[in-house]
């Protein structure tokens, strides 16, 4: 049994070898109390592009989302207001802007990872990861620049709420929806304080200069704190723990959008997305009515291409699935390219192995507890 599956098996015990048996029983199959579930990356984009299948319908992710932030945050909208936010955002994660933004809070955190690993010392990645998507979050949400300290704390924040969904919730639970609004509130406040000194050096400054309404910065400060924080934090370790385990030396990349590319295919940073259907609508060879939900299996989309292989292409229909496609894809992608880059380009230009890793239990986002390395 190889390490990602292991990671797979410790997230989701029980659901993992589910979602593995369902790949087995064709591109598309309706699951009696989950869904039509989806295996095909062809068809999974054909749903991810068609207006049908909405993020605002019932056992979609607006059920999950908008008790806690609201309904108009990107995650659970749709339509023409859906359109009209993303427009007021989009100039706000341009690859240029946030590329500065990037490189001004790591470059400290990231000159301390590079010093630690020059004098010899075993380092955990995932705390050392956990410390630098925070302090982005951190810049991200309008506090600037912030102590380790308060980054891992906004880091375990986050990771808190986030903990409460598992790949069989519809829904939260009263109480988990009370513990995700303190913490969201404490966000959003932040952020809102940002917002008005309107300081455009800042993101939340720049909302405000991009016509956006105190309440929208205050959603969209929640939404990229519960989805900017732990993609990164869960990636980069996995990365490298592929390339050392398929005896890929770090310091032999030579295309790092490429290897960053495959190993997203076989991490899937979003290994099921949740459609809500609003029309009858094909799905393969399956027809779907109002109401049905479609659960888009990523993971299995993306692993029916093989292991990790980084001279691979990736095919149109395959390519960066795992952060949506069409009207909603990922909005805040660059942010997360940019923050992957920084750190992979340091830990790329020595030769770096694992020297002891430990699974993560009962998260969403199979990761690991810790992965030390070390430079050989």
């Amino acid at each position: 049994m190889n390490h990602e599956t292991r990671l797979h098996l410790a997230a989701h015990p029980v659901a993992y070898p589910l979602i593995r048996t369902l790949a087995r029983l064709g591109p598309v199959v309706r699951v009696p109390g989950l869904g039509v579930v989806v295996n095909d990356a062809a068809t999974a984009r054909a749903v991810l592009t068609d207006e049908r299948f909405r993020k605002d319908g019932p056992g979609s992710p607006g059920d999950l989302w908008t008790p806690v932030l609201g309904p108009s945050v990107l995650l659970n909208m749709e339509g023409p207001a859906h359109l009209a936010l993303r427009r007021k955002l989009m100039p706000l994660f341009t690859t240029s802007y946030v590329s500065a933004q990037v490189d001004d809070v790591l470059n400290r955190p990231l000159a301390d990872l590079s010093a630690r690993l020059d004098r010899g010392e075993t380092v955990d990645l995932v705390d050392a990861m956990r410390v630098m998507a925070g302090a982005v979050i951190c810049r991200v949400i309008g506090l600037g620049e912030v102590s380790e300290a308060r980054a891992r704390e906004l880091f375990a924040d986050g990771e808190r709420v986030v903990s409460m969904v598992s790949l069989r919730s519809r829904r939260l639970s009263e109480p988990q929806v009370a513990i995700a609004r303190r913490v969201l509130d404490r966000i959003g406040d932040i952020a809102q304080a940002a917002y008005e000194a309107g300081d455009e050096s800042t993101v939340m400054g720049r909302m405000r200069a991009q016509g956006l309404s105190a309440a929208e910065a205050r959603g969209a400060a929640g939404a990229f704190f519960l989805t900017g924080t732990e993609t990164v934090a869960t990636f980069v370790p996995r990365l490298i723990a592929l390339l050392h385990d398929h005896g890929v030396p770090a310091d032999a990349v030579d295309d790092l959008d490429r290897v960053i590319e495959e190993a997203m295919r076989v991490t899937t940073p979003t290994p099921v997305m949740l459609r809500s259907v609003s029309a009858v609508a094909r799905v393969g060879r399956v027809t779907v009515r109002p109401g049905d939900r479609v659960l888009i299996v990523t993971h299995n989309c993306a692993r029916a291409y093989g292991p990790f292989d980084p001279s691979r292409g990736h095919p149109p229909e395959l390519r960066r699935i795992w952060f949506g496609a069409g009207p909603h894809f990922c909005i805040g992608y660059p942010l997360a390219l940019a923050e992957i880059r920084a750190v992979a380009s340091v830990l790329l230009t020595r030769r770096v192995r694992v020297v002891r890793r430990r699974a993560a239990r009962r998260v969403l986002i199979p990761t690991y507890e810790h992965l030390w390395i070390s430079a050989a």
